[in-house]
């Protein structure tokens, strides 16, 4: 996953190494030596992610840190703080500053680079987030501007501990700070949290390292708690546990002993993501009347996806990432509203937008594009990653006919889909579009229920049909 990360550091050894590391993981880097040159590059650059040393001349790490939080326009940034300080009050100033985590230099490559590709994972999908609030504003509706300024504290939290003695002292630490706290000693539970809802899950390593791991995999999976800041705590032994759980999608982690100032500076930060992130999906909320949403499946409609895909395309010049759409076509839909009646063509209608939904990436966004027709947008996604989702959709719906409500029938739906990959040269969203449908009708004149791209610049290269 390609990202622009700045380093701001005033020792140039520490940057150079540091440089060095993340370009050979193909990272854009760009480098500041002082505190203002730090606050300058993050407005006019948007890095995707910032590593702050602390002791700079001038303004200091922590500061720097606490302005990039506080500014409505970069308070989505994660920031790192790096420093060679190992003191708990530091670190924990850190955290209070607004940081995302604090790390101790030497810093171990393995977990930098974890902690470096989780943070950029959120950050691309705040950047939805943002885009889809831009788009909003163009379409005429305006914008609050989202208070960045929250203690964190108030919040609901879940947790998940079955040592008796340390889920008490948890409970303790975090009810000082007014949370609300629900205990559940079952690490299979994820149903149960579900329904609970939530704010922040912290989930505490057991004797079964693998059980907690394997709950927070299963809540990353669900849709309600998809987007759930999770917290793992455990011991320093369990820092491969750490590593995986990043990879998982774990937002953080907190090594025992535990320190209480800590812990209670980290639920705070992500109890301010989850309410930033909430405010910002209100506001999305709030702006989608009937005009933007199609009535029957709940999905985005056409006249949003224009303008939508404009501003995706927009971006990709300054970001040079590329966009690709799956352009979707149920095969043969006449024939099932001929045989089961309009009702029933509605229900598979939107049965289909379900499994759209299900089968893509929070931040990828899925249109009824009109009719029987869907568009899925997948920003940042090169067109062999698109290619997969459209596979698994297009089995998927082959494999499981859709069952019709009050009734025994389950009806047999295939798709075809074309998928187009944007291309280098200022193409814009309706030449792109144009280039999906052409992929689509290729599919349905192949024999549908298969998948087929646009073919690459080279004839030579062009790829077969793929069977659904």
């Amino acid at each position: 996953m390609s990202a622009r990360i700045l380093i701001v550091d005033d020792t140039p050894s520490s940057v150079k190494m540091l440089a060095a590391k993340l370009t050979n993981e193909y990272y854009e880097v760009l480098t500041a030596d002082a505190g203002r040159a730090a606050l300058k590059a993050v407005e006019e650059d948007a890095p995707d992610l910032v590593l702050l040393d602390v002791m700079m001349p001038g303004i200091d790490g922590f500061d720097v840190c606490q302005q990039i939080k506080q500014n409505p326009r970069t308070t989505h940034i994660p920031v790192v703080m790096i420093t060679a300080l190992g003191g708990r009050e530091d670190r924990v100033r850190g955290l209070e500053a607004g940081a995302d985590d604090f790390l101790t230099k030497p810093v171990d490559d393995t977990t930098l680079f974890a902690r470096v590709r989780s943070l950029v994972r959120l950050k691309r999908m705040l950047d939805q987030w943002h885009l889809r609030e831009e788009t909003s504003e163009r379409l005429g509706f305006r914008t609050d501007t989202v208070d960045v300024i929250d203690g964190g504290t108030g919040a609901h939290i879940i947790l998940v501990d079955d040592s008796t003695v340390q889920k008490s002292n948890i409970q303790e630490i975090l009810g000082a700070d007014s949370h609300r706290i629900t205990v559940i000693d079952d690490y299979d539970a994820s149903g149960k949290i579900v329904d609970i809802g939530g704010d922040v899950i912290v989930i505490s390593l057991s004797t079964d390292s693998d059980a907690p791991l394997r709950l927070a995999s299963r809540l990353r999976s669900l849709e309600p708690t998809r987007q759930v800041p999770i917290l793992l705590i455990g011991d320093t032994e369990d820092m491969d546990y750490f590593i995986k759980a990043l990879e998982l999608g774990v937002n953080d982690y907190l090594v025992r002993p535990i320190d209480e100032h800590e812990l209670i500076a980290r639920v705070r930060t992500q109890v301010r993501r989850k309410r930033y992130q909430d405010r910002l999906q209100a506001n999305l909320m709030q702006h989608l009347s009937m005009a933007l949403t199609d009535s029957l499946t709940g999905l985005h409609n056409r006249r949003y996806l224009t303008t939508h895909l404009e501003s995706v395309m927009g971006r990709m010049p300054e970001q040079d990432k590329p966009v690709s759409l799956l352009m979707i076509d149920i095969d043969h839909f006449k024939k099932v509203n001929d045989t089961y009646g309009h009702a029933a063509g509605d229900e598979v209608l939107f049965e289909v937008g379900q499994r759209i939904l299900r089968n893509i990436r929070g931040f990828d966004l899925a249109v009824r594009y009109g009719g029987e027709e869907f568009v899925v947008e997948m920003p940042d996604t090169p067109v062999e990653v698109a290619l997969g989702v459209a596979d698994r959709l297009c089995e998927t719906m082959a494999n499981e006919p859709v069952r019709i409500s009050g009734s025994k029938d389950k009806i047999s739906v295939t798709l075809s889909i074309g998928v187009a990959e944007s291309r280098d040269g200022g193409e814009t969203a309706d030449e792109l579009l144009k280039r999906a449908d052409e992929a689509l009708y290729e599919a349905k004149r192949a024999g549908r229920n298969r998948v087929i791209p646009t073919p690459p610049k080279t004839a030579r290269d062009a790829p077969e049909a793929r069977p659904g």
